[in-house]
């Protein structure tokens, strides 16, 4: 009896095409978002020209409250 059967030949584009687009597909619901808690802080990372940085922190700690409070200001809250 013979056993071998003929395979199909896969197509390694299409192959390709498919696993890139499962996944790149975006979910159809994504999860709701966390509920934001007022006066909370956000860590962020932010470059800033070392001059500006150096008048923040001459005054010693608290350099990061008043770089806070001087963009506060500038946006006019």
């Amino acid at each position: 009896m013979n056993n071998n059967r003929t395979r199909r030949p896969s197509d390694p584009r299409l192959a390709a095409e498919q696993a890139f687009k499962a996944a790149t597909t975006k979910p159809a619901e994504l999860p709701p978002k966390a509920p934001t808690i007022p006066n909370s802080k956000e860590q962020v990372t932010l470059r800033i020209d070392r001059d500006v940085l150096d008048h923040f922190q001459e005054e010693g700690p608290g350099w990061q409250d008043r770089i806070n409070a001087a963009l506060r200001k500038a946006a006019g809250l």
